[in-house]
């Protein structure tokens, strides 16, 4: 038994040193005295990108060059949040933080989906 709990905390230890996301606390939404898996920038893009693949289940959207720049530009202000944070030059707080977690979800999204239209095409499926 003691075996199987080491095993399960190695393991549950290598899960929450992933890469995926720092897990900060102070970066973190709280509910009910329970921290979200993710910080507030990752739960964005999580939502930003979901609520995209869900509207465009439903919704036929073009992936013409300049939707697909907008997206790209969409990218743009998560990057320089996270920089200029990284860096030192100032501290985000978690409401900048998930809403350009959001922002930059959705323009993911609208790239991967590109992506998938793109190589649709090129198979001609």
């Amino acid at each position: 038994m003691l075996n199987k709990n080491l095993q399960l905390s190695k393991l549950n230890h290598l899960f929450y040193r992933l890469p995926i996301c720092h897990r900060l606390p102070n970066r973190t939404f709280k509910f009910r005295n329970h921290y979200f898996p993710v910080c507030a920038r990752c739960t964005g893009f999580y939502i930003g990108t979901f609520s995209y693949f869900l509207a465009v289940y439903f919704l036929y959207i073009p992936y013409t060059i300049n939707f697909i720049i907008c997206a790209v530009l969409m990218l743009v202000p998560t990057f320089i949040d996270g920089t200029t944070q990284l860096k030192g030059t100032r501290e985000s707080n978690n409401t900048l933080r998930f809403v350009t977690g959001l922002i930059g979800g959705i323009g993911l999204a609208i790239i991967l989906k590109a992506i998938k239209w793109l190589i649709l095409i090129q198979w001609g499926v």
